[in-house]
Parts: structure tokens; C-alpha cells; sequence
């Protein structure tokens, strides 16, 4: 029985293969050129990257920038070419197309590693201009968005003169003293850090701070006001000891109570 089976099995075999040849050999035919086309692919895009990195290495100017921005978008060396720009603008204080740079930047590759440190670049740009409202408004953003970074500790730590600044001193010790709850251990790492001790440098920095922070002041009591309550006597005191209300003299020349004799005349 067992040669009968074996044989059974080569015939279906070869009965499948002719009926589906065509199909199977096509299905064959895709996949190798499936993988063909994703070698041809990666060779490529290596190709590109590698010739993108070429060229920013060797760009001087922000023209040279622009270039490869412009002809190798969806690089690395491309999202690159973005921030080195726009330092080059900050450079050289133009700080509003150096914004708009980076702007593009974060547009452009939105779940990019640099993305919180282009956020904080902009906010120091808007802080060059004047504009502290924007610029706070970007470091809170920041520290709320990637509080486990090396960013989220330095936006917090540039709210504190922007804070002071508007008299609001108050919220400048609440972020201090956020900073001291959340980054005071030494052996707790900060992610994307390979410094264990990185946090100690924004407590140190946040007491630093926290030194220069004077309470508000309270108001001063009116002139003339008295400061001292009076005590209450002692439990038993005898009357005399008692302090007798004092009122105030009388205006005028005092009387001396006996009467003053007539002149005869």
C-alpha cells in the first residue's frame, strides 16, 4: 500500500503543476521583483542620503542650505540643513526669518527628535524681539509636552527671568520649586541624557534662583498707627495696677484750679 500512496502523491503533484503553472510562476515573478525594486529602494535612498550629507557638509552659506533643503527634501541631512539655518539667521540677528525657518522645520518633520529644541530656539528668537508673552507661552508648551527630556527642565528653568521680569514672583517660586520636586534626584536619568547626574544641575539652578526670589512685601501700617496692642493685666490683678484709659489733654492753657484774685481797683 505504501508505493501506491507515494505514487498517488507524485501524480497530484504534477496534475497541480499544470493546472496552476501560470499562476505560480506569475506569484514567482512578483515576488522577486517585489524584492528587487526594495533593494533598488534602499540602494537609492542610500545614495541620496549619502549625496545629501556630502553637500551639507560641505555648505557655507545660507544659500548653500537652502540648497539642500530644496533638492533632498525628506532627508536627514535636508531636516538638518533647516536648523543649521536658522542659527545661521540667529547669527545673525534676524530673528524672525530665523523663526519662520524653523517653523517650516517642525512642519516638515513633526515627530523629529529636534522638534522640542526647535520649540525653544523659537521661543529665544520671540525673547530677542521682545515678545516674552509668546516666548513664555512656548516654554510652558514645552515643558508640559516633554517633560521626560532634556528640553522639558530648560523650558522650565527660562520661565523663571521671564516671570520675574513681569513681577510675577509667585509663579516664578512655583516653578522652582516644580523643578526641585521633579528633578532633584541625582540617580533618576533624564531620557535621550547619558549624564546621571543632569539633575542636579536644574536643582541647583532652580535653588539658585529660588535665593534671588523675595516674598512680596507686605503694606506698611499708616504713620502715627500704633503697633503694639495693649497687654491685658494679669489674671488677679489688683485695680491699682490697673492702666486707667489715657485720654488726650485738652488744647488750650491748662487751669491750675484755684481761682486767680481780682486786682483792687
Amino acid at each position: 500500500m505504501a508505493p501506491s500512496v507515494s505514487t498517488d502523491a507524485a501524480v497530484e503533484a504534477r496534475v497541480f503543476w499544470l493546472r496552476f503553472q501560470k499562476e505560480i510562476a506569475a506569484a514567482l515573478i512578483i515576488v522577486i521583483l517585489a524584492i528587487i525594486g526594495f533593494a533598488g529602494y534602499r540602494f537609492y535612498t542610500y545614495r541620496r542620503n549619502s549625496t545629501a550629507a556630502e553637500l551639507l557638509g560641505n555648505a557655507k552659506s545660507p544659500q548653500d542650505y537652502q540648497d539642500v533643503i530644496t533638492r533632498y527634501p525628506g532627508t536627514p541631512a535636508g531636516a538638518s540643513a533647516y536648523l543649521l539655518l536658522a542659527g545661521r539667521q540667529h547669527n545673525e540677528k534676524k530673528f524672525a526669518e530665523a523663526n519662520a525657518t524653523l517653523q517650516r522645520f517642525v512642519d516638515k518633520n513633526p515627530e523629529h527628535d529636534f522638534v522640542p529644541t526647535a520649540r525653544l530656539a523659537m521661543a529665544a528668537n520671540l525673547e530677542s524681539m521682545g515678545k516674552n508673552d509668546e516666548a513664555l507661552s512656548i516654554f510652558q508648551e514645552v515643558a508640559t509636552k516633554y517633560p521626560n527630556t532634556y528640553n522639558g527642565p530648560l523650558a522650565l528653568i527660562s520661565q523663571v527671568p521671564l516671570l520675574k521680569a513681569k513681577n510675577r514672583i509667585d509663579d516664578a517660586r512655583r516653578v522652582c520649586e516644580e523643578i526641585l520636586t521633579k528633578y532633584k534626584m541625582p540617580g533618576q536619568q533624564i531620557e535621550g541624557t547619558r549624564d546621571d547626574r543632569i539633575d542636579t544641575v536644574w536643582a541647583g539652578e532652580a535653588m539658585r534662583h529660588l535665593r534671588s526670589l523675595k516674598p512680596p512685601e507686605q503694606p506698611k501700617p499708616p504713620v502715627g498707627a500704633s503697633n503694639a496692642a495693649p497687654k491685658a493685666p494679669a489674671p488677679g490683678a489688683p485695680p491699682s495696677m490697673i492702666a486707667a484709659p489715657t485720654t488726650p489733654p485738652p488744647a488750650g492753657p491748662v487751669s491750675s484750679g484755684a481761682p486767680t484774685p481780682k486786682k483792687p481797683k
